[in-house]
């Protein structure tokens, strides 16, 4: 059945000196921040490594992804621990990638792990997912540590619900974004969204690794009319405001789409659609050069993928 689902895997290529983000988990720490009663911004101390989330109810918690390596798992599952006596009794995982996923091998099975259907599709080959995430390690062997892939007990197509008691999660799959299978955490009454790779705060450009920017922008703007959410913490970098982080995505995915493909149409050789500006994407002069190297990268290549992308949209329309 897996096999004919319409999963899209993230393109290989990368672009001439492409900073890839560090998501080695030696010296990671992960800051608790409620960002409402009970929900739980589990914040990296060196972004962009990875962030995690803890939402907690009356009979149990769920736990949004679970890192990169099994001894992140376990850091997880003890922070929970110190922020709840609830038992964690649910995992959700926003995306395949192993640095949101390798961790699931860490939870017991009394832990039913949730995820789009189109993400367990996904999650096939385990040395294949290694070679890719290995770009962040940096030489870093925390990836001998992985040596199996817990994939999803429960799946889903679009929506489904978890209660937990007086407190009820909703898990969204809306479309095509930074990958195909995208899972959205929503905490209604709290307005907040765990969004992982999907979406950011304004000032980071995403990294649109299927090459879709249009696509990407109209599952944005699904997102807008169905999700009510004030704010998004993502999985990596800052949390922040829903907006203007949605509307802003959706401005830079449609400029890079018009851009690039305007550029194709002219003969612009890529080297030189790399110089593109990185609309509505402006970060604090007072940021780190290194954080400032790293967006100019991403943006670089999104401006790749969607060039790739787009030959393969004209292959298939010729």
């Amino acid at each position: 059945m897996h096999g004919h689902l319409p999963v899209v895997h993230e393109m290989s290529e990368r672009p001439e000196g492409f900073v890839a983000p560090d998501l080695r988990p030696t010296g990671l720490t992960l800051l608790p921040q409620e960002v409402a009663e009970g929900v739980y911004a589990l914040m990296a101390n060196e972004p962009p490594k990875d962030n995690n989330g803890l939402i907690v109810g009356e009979d149990a918690a769920l736990v949004v992804d679970s890192g990169v390596t099994p001894a992140v798992g376990r850091q997880i599952q003890e922070l929970a621990a110190g922020l709840t006596d609830k038992p964690v009794r649910y995992l959700a995982n926003t995306t395949y990638h192993g640095d949101h996923t390798f961790g699931n091998v860490a939870f017991g099975s009394d832990v039913t792990l949730f995820s789009s259907r189109l993400n367990k599709a996904a999650m096939t080959d385990l040395e294949a997912e290694k070679r890719m995430r290995a770009e962040s390690m940096y030489g870093d062997g925390a990836l001998d540590e992985v040596v199996t892939w817990r994939r999803p007990d429960v799946v889903f197509d679009r929506f489904c619900e978890i209660d937990l008691g007086g407190r009820v999660v909703q898990l969204w799959h809306l479309g095509p974004g930074n990958g195909s299978g995208d899972t959205l955490v929503h905490v209604p009454d709290a307005k907040v969204t765990f969004t992982g790779n999907f979406v950011m705060p304004a000032g980071v450009p995403p990294m649109m690794l299927i090459g879709d920017p249009l696509g990407y922008a109209r599952t944005l703007r699904t997102m807008q009319a169905l999700i009510d959410v004030d704010t998004l913490v993502p999985g990596h970098a800052f949390l922040g405001p829903a907006e203007p982080g949605i509307s802003g995505l959706i401005s830079y995915l449609e400029h890079l789409a018009a851009a690039v493909s305007r550029g194709k149409d002219d003969g612009v050789p890529l080297r030189e659609l790399y110089e593109l500006p990185m609309w509505g994407v402006h970060p604090s002069p007072s940021a780190p050069e290194r954080f400032h190297e790293q967006l100019r990268s991403l943006h670089r290549l999104n401006i790749l993928l969607a060039y790739r992308w787009l030959d393969g949209v004209r292959t298939k329309a010729a």
